[in-house]
């Protein structure tokens, strides 16, 4: 069965004149925005000349561009593919701006392309290796707006004033989140440009913060993809309209979006989730929404810590000597006072409560 990286293969010898963007392109295009383009393109206030993959391709120290993340021989392979395409070698690359700060705990990350027949698509990153990205994805799930979704509403107004068309936006995982939230978020100048917003397994909102956004404005032109098994993108999910999407992985792996299955041009679709996958996940958002500020930060901020005593600053390198950070892990987690202690068993047992009396629940009307 075929990924991404075979279509781009097959398909790629389509010009987008020919085949004009799907939803598999749109993938490619959030896939390829993880890589660091940093050398190579030009950042959102240079406004130089945008540049092509094939171009880039071409350089001498292009293998830089796979630094930090993971499924880098992946990422390698479905570069090369698009570079040496019809389809994505002529697309063009501009406004690449990547900013980690671990004090504000911000991992935020996009880049717009520019394709063949002048369509223009912004593509945001996902969680990328580090540790304070890894925990700006829980805050995303539990706190309120954060600030690379807020800069994720100022790259989308900057680049809509830039061009003069419309234009597609997308993520894969946090990308999807920052994708929506900055279509719901953005100027009405910005908005009425916006073709289609994908959102690849990202999280969903809080209630407030849909509330607050403008949802209802974009709701018709945003397509949500979730692999059979996510738990990512069921994160605050209410079960809307999303397409399931068959995958070769099982369980948490599904996240991978080299993991899809792509048929003739299209993702493979899956047959509905079971009803217990649906109990947990409804579980888990209603145990996510149920605890209080303090609590969230008290979970996000142990969990957090007990992570950070590990002294890797990526999962690279966690995983390259995983004993030794687990050691440092559990030495930490044996170091959390005692009160901190008592709450996080509160607030986990809270969990299984919810979840068990869904399941009740679930039996009783069976």
């Amino acid at each position: 069965m075929e990924n991404i990286i075979d279509y781009v293969r097959e398909w790629g010898i389509y010009s987008f004149m020919e085949k004009p963007l799907n939803e598999v392109d749109s993938l490619v295009l959030c896939q390829l925005s993880y890589l660091n383009y940093q050398k190579f393109v030009p950042g959102l206030d240079k406004r130089n000349a945008p540049v092509s993959i094939q171009s880039i391709y071409e350089e001498p120290e292009r293998d830089c561009i796979l630094d930090d993340y993971w499924y880098k021989d992946e990422n390698k392979e479905l570069f090369e593919e698009a570079a040496n395409s019809v389809r994505f070698g002529s697309l063009k690359m501009n406004y690449y701006v990547n900013v980690v700060n671990e004090e504000e705990e911000t991992q935020f990350s996009a880049i717009t392309f520019i394709l063949e027949d002048k369509s223009v698509y912004i593509a945001y990153r996902g969680t990328d290796a580090t540790i304070v990205g890894w925990k700006e994805d829980l805050n995303l799930a539990f706190s309120k707006p954060l600030h690379s979704q807020y800069l994720a509403t100022e790259y989308m107004d900057r680049v809509a004033s830039y061009i003069a068309g419309c234009f597609y936006a997308g993520g894969h995982s946090k990308g999807g989140n920052l994708a929506v939230y900055a279509a719901m978020n953005c100027g009405e100048r910005t908005r009425d440009k916006i073709i289609r917003i994908y959102n690849n397994d990202g999280p969903g909102f809080r209630p407030e913060i849909r509330k607050q956004g403008n949802f209802e404005a974009i709701a018709d032109r945003l397509v949500k993809f979730i692999p059979r098994s996510s738990l990512v993108g069921m994160i605050l999910e209410d079960h809307c309209d999303y397409e399931i999407v068959e995958s070769k992985s099982v369980g948490l792996l599904q996240h991978n979006s080299y993991s899809w299955k792509v048929e003739e041009g299209k993702f493979l679709r899956a047959q509905n989730m079971t009803d217990s996958k649906l109990i947990r996940d409804a579980s888990l958002n209603e145990w996510i929404l149920s605890l209080s500020e303090e609590e969230i930060h008290t979970f996000v901020d142990t969990l957090y810590e007990v992570v950070s005593a590990s002294e890797a600053s990526n999962v690279f390198e966690f995983g390259a000597d995983w004993k030794k950070c687990l050691q440092s892990v559990f030495a930490a987690a044996r170091g959390v006072n005692d009160a901190t202690k008592k709450a996080i068993h509160k607030i986990t047992r809270s969990l299984f409560e919810i979840l068990f009396e869904n399941i009740k629940i679930w039996k009783s009307e069976g």
